[in-house]
């Protein structure tokens, strides 16, 4: 598989984030009818990390927009070989294999942290069904490694029932965006192993 440009390699750009979030949370509203709650507990600074349930392909997009805070979100690397990859490159989103251990990805993951930025992970590894049968370990090596509190994210409504994973909710279902208490390993800080071939699967 071609290696693709990381944004490990450079400082995590959020400018062209700040540009587009406006624009797309704008167009979102028109389309879905989207509530956000608790966002207050997202801190206002320094390093956070998302992490989210996946149902839908809606998530990730929305995650990304509807944040109080700008994200880096692990996606999946393929998103990154179309017309969107440029896009996605230039906002500082995060290319990941899911199907083995990605340094690059990890390491990327905690220059933004380090940085005191926000990185945003979904934990099931793929869309699944919202029972969360699969838990991988990413979120939590990204915990330890650097100390920054984890955000649990609740979204609803961005797959409708008995639809498929990749189909739209329709115009004007109701999505609901939940940001839950964070949570965070201090006592873990600094012993967190340094091997960044864990695999994140998010």
């Amino acid at each position: 598989m071609t290696e693709l440009p990381r944004p490990s390699d450079q400082h995590p750009r959020r400018g062209l984030l700040r540009v587009l979030r406006p624009v797309a949370r704008a167009g979102v509203g028109t389309y879905w009818d989207v509530k956000v709650h608790d966002r207050t507990r997202v801190p206002a600074d320094g390093p956070v990390i998302l992490a989210s349930n996946h149902t839908g392909w809606l998530d990730g997009p929305l995650l990304t927009v509807l944040s109080p805070r700008p994200v880096h979100a692990l996606t999946k690397q393929e998103m990154f070989a179309g017309r969107l990859g440029p896009v996605l490159r230039a906002a500082g989103q995060i290319p990941l294999d899911r199907f083995g251990a990605d340094p690059s990805a990890v390491k990327s993951c905690l220059r933004v942290l380090r940085d005191g930025g926000v990185v945003g992970i979904f934990p099931e590894g793929t869309r699944g069904a919202g029972e969360f049968d699969v838990f991988h370990h990413g979120v939590t090596y990204l915990a330890l490694a650097s100390g920054a509190p984890v955000v649990p994210v609740t979204q609803v409504g961005t797959r409708a029932r008995g639809a498929h994973s990749g189909d739209l909710p329709p115009r004007g279902s109701t999505i609901d965006m939940v940001f839950g208490q964070a949570w965070s390993t201090p006592a873990c800080r600094g012993h967190a192993p340094g091997n960044t071939s864990w695999p994140l699967r998010c």
